[in-house]
């Protein structure tokens, strides 16, 4: 069973792009804490809660036969900032401390560990709805 097209798959795939970027970021912001002059960056928080209301008032559209065309995935892109709040600056005016960074990232990875688990269970509960356990 392809679930690509059911949108609650589509929406976690989303939230689990922005958490793999989001990781990306912070990684690179280690590899350069001893960099002069170096700002550390961050993801734009994106409103996962408004985007899945948004999204959960669409009507999708479904093919029903093999030569409609797919209706096109969005791709979101997010956006980086320089940090705004930092609570140390080196003398060598670099902002990225690597305790914040770090816990930072260990929320980020329980997050994605979170919505791969949801994903898994999710998955377990459409094929045993639909009678196929073996996947």
């Amino acid at each position: 069973m392809d679930f690509g097209n059911i949108r609650l798959f589509s929406m976690i795939r989303e939230k689990m792009g922005y958490d793999a970027a989001n990781q990306d970021i912070l990684a690179q912001n280690i590899a350069n804490a001893d960099t002069p002059g170096f700002q550390a960056k961050e993801i734009r928080k994106v409103n996962f809660e408004k985007l899945a209301m948004i999204h959960a008032r669409k009507l999708q559209l479904r093919a029903t036969s093999a030569s409609h065309l797919a209706s096109p995935q969005a791709k979101m892109d997010f956006k980086v900032d320089v940090q705004k709040k930092t609570n140390e600056t080196t003398p060598v005016k670099n902002t990225v401390v690597l305790e914040e960074q770090m816990a930072k990232m260990a929320y980020n990875q329980n997050d994605y560990l979170m919505l791969t688990n949801l994903y898994r269970k999710t998955a377990g509960m459409f094929k045993t709805a639909i009678g196929n356990s073996n996947g």
